[in-house]
């Protein structure tokens, strides 16, 4: 990780490094009696950049919106940074999926980056000077400042989602939870993206990402969560991004990959589910 952050001053509030940066303990969620999580158990240091990876229906979005407390569990517990997510809830940004937002709403770049301030403002309170001027740095961390009056409907989805990316960033979170933040996205934005990711994390925040090209694991996160309902593995990439456990969650089949040395050997078969 080789970028830089500078995040806002934080009160004497901040959690401890040494506290997990989430915890989930026993949590099952299930849609009209079918479980989509079983009884997952998973430890996220303070600090790390966490991929979440497995096939479709896999549970992850539904993590996340566990995390998030969107969805409502059948059963256990999530922590953030040692507390339930309604009484952390300033420590935690979300970026969710660029499908799942309308674009159409008439807005300009900068006004819904600023809407990433609300939460420290309050909702009658109106954005000032500081405010704007947050929310253009972040822009330019994003390489987005140049559109700031644009409305967001007029962008690309690559620049949408990097707006998207700049909301979160003025939020001065300690998590960032992001939904398949590459997909859809050119080349030329994915590496942006990642330079932030890498930023954030240099600064000490956790970055948790669902994420589905596989190959690219290694090169961007340093911590994976494998998941296919239930929990197949966790921990650092070195340890828990094998073949062994990717076959388990993809049934045999998986892309594929060129290991760094103690990573993922090279499966035998190279076709993946979409």
């Amino acid at each position: 990780m080789t970028a830089s952050a500078t995040p806002l001053a934080r009160g004497a509030d901040a959690p401890a490094a040494s506290v997990p940066a989430i915890e989930v303990n026993d949590l099952t969620v299930a849609y009209r009696d079918q479980p989509v999580l079983w009884d997952v158990d998973l430890t996220v240091p303070a600090g790390v950049l966490m991929a979440i990876v497995g096939p479709n229906g896999a549970g992850k979005t539904t993590l996340i919106k566990s995390i998030l407390g969107l969805v409502k569990p059948a059963a256990g517990q999530v922590l953030v940074h040692g507390k339930p997510y309604r009484e952390h809830r300033q420590l935690v940004a979300y970026v969710p999926q660029r499908g799942s937002v309308d674009w159409d709403f008439p807005t300009s770049v900068l006004d819904v980056v600023m809407m990433g301030r609300y939460g420290a403002l309050g909702w009658f309170r109106r954005p000032g000077r500081r405010e704007r001027e947050l929310a253009i740095a972040a822009l330019e961390q994003v390489g987005m400042a140049a559109f700031l009056d644009r409305q967001i409907s007029q962008l690309s989805g690559g620049q949408q989602q990097r707006v998207f990316l700049a909301r979160a960033l003025v939020q001065d979170a300690r998590v960032y939870l992001m939904d398949e933040p590459f997909q859809g996205v050119d080349a030329k934005t994915e590496r942006a993206i990642v330079t932030v990711l890498q930023a954030l994390g240099n600064a000490g925040n956790t970055v948790i990402a669902v994420h589905h090209a596989l190959q690219t694991v290694p090169e961007y996160f340093d911590w994976v969560t494998i998941v296919n309902v239930q929990l197949i593995a966790t921990g650092p990439v070195a340890e828990a991004f094998t073949a062994a456990n990717l076959r388990i969650a993809y049934g045999g089949r998986v892309p594929f990959i060129a290991a760094p040395a103690g990573t993922v050997d090279a499966p035998s078969d190279a076709s993946a589910p979409r």
